[in-house]
Formats: structure tokens, C-alpha cells, sequence
């Protein structure tokens, strides 16, 4: 699924010539809010190292495919039509192995939304507590990030 991230208005203009010049006719599909942020994207990172050396029987990769599958996809599942429509209809009918596997293949954490990514690690961090693994706090400004997209979230 083609993406874009438009952060200005600049960004605006040269979404709307791509619009006029797309064949109609053509299906739109966007999210308010924009792409989770690298300083998120490196947390998780750091936390699949962190979960897979304290339980020592799988690697960072096994970690991150096994969240993006089971609290990844439900989020992006739930967000967008043709991401449920597509994983549904490639990824849905295969033995759970297989859609662990697939995971290394499947754009997930990457399609979220800084809202979405917090709903994300949020309960990564729940199930890793819940679990006795211990994760590094997320750095004091990232944490008052979240925060605020938390509180956004709520009203």
C-alpha cells in the first residue's frame, strides 16, 4: 500500500499533483497524526534485545516478529481497511508458525502512527511486566511524548 507522510504544506501541494494526475478512479485511504518516531522505533528495538536476552531461548528478530503479530497486526487490523483486507486474505489462513515467519516480510510498526506506536509499546511493556522481563525506561522525553499522545488519545 503506498504511503506518504505529509508534515507541511509544501508536502500538501505535491500530494494534490499526485492526486490530479492519478486515472480515476482511485481509492484514498489516511490517518490524523503522523509516522511513530525513530526515537520510538529504537525502543522497541532495544526492548526486543532486552526480552530476548533475559529469557535466552530466542533472538531480538523472534521477539519483534512475535509482537508486531500478536500487537501489531490487531492494531493496524482495527486502524485500516485494506491492511485488515490484505492480511486477511494472504496471512489470516496460515498456521501461526507461518505467520511468525511472515512477519520478517510484513511492514508493521512501520505503518503506525506515533498514536498507534504508543498503543503498541504500551502494551509490549505491559506483557513484558507481566512476564517478570525487565525493560529500560524509555528516555524521560520520549516518555512525556507518550504521554501527551496518551492524553490526546483519552479526551
Amino acid at each position: 500500500m503506498a504511503h506518504r507522510i505529509v508534515a507541511d504544506e509544501a508536502d500538501r501541494a505535491d500530494l494534490i499533483r499526485l492526486f490530479e494526475g492519478l486515472s480515476l478512479p482511485f481509492t484514498v485511504e489516511w490517518s490524523a497524526g503522523r509516522d511513530r518516531s525513530l526515537e520510538q522505533n529504537r525502543l522497541q528495538f532495544q526492548w526486543a534485545r532486552e526480552a530476548a536476552d533475559q529469557r535466552g531461548d530466542v533472538t531480538p528478530d523472534e521477539v519483534r516478529r512475535d509482537w508486531k503479530l500478536r500487537h501489531g497486526v490487531p492494531i493496524l487490523r482495527e486502524a485500516s481497511a485494506s491492511f485488515r483486507e490484505t492480511y486477511d486474505r494472504v496471512l489470516r489462513p496460515l498456521p501461526f508458525e507461518d505467520k511468525l515467519r511472515a512477519m520478517s516480510l510484513v511492514e508493521v510498526s512501520s505503518l503506525m502512527t506515533v498514536r498507534q506506536m504508543v498503543q503498541y509499546l504500551d502494551t509490549v511493556q505491559r506483557e513484558c511486566a507481566e512476564q517478570g522481563i525487565r525493560l529500560t525506561d524509555p528516555d524521560p522525553d520520549l516518555a512525556s511524548y507518550h504521554s501527551r499522545y496518551r492524553r490526546k488519545e483519552a479526551a
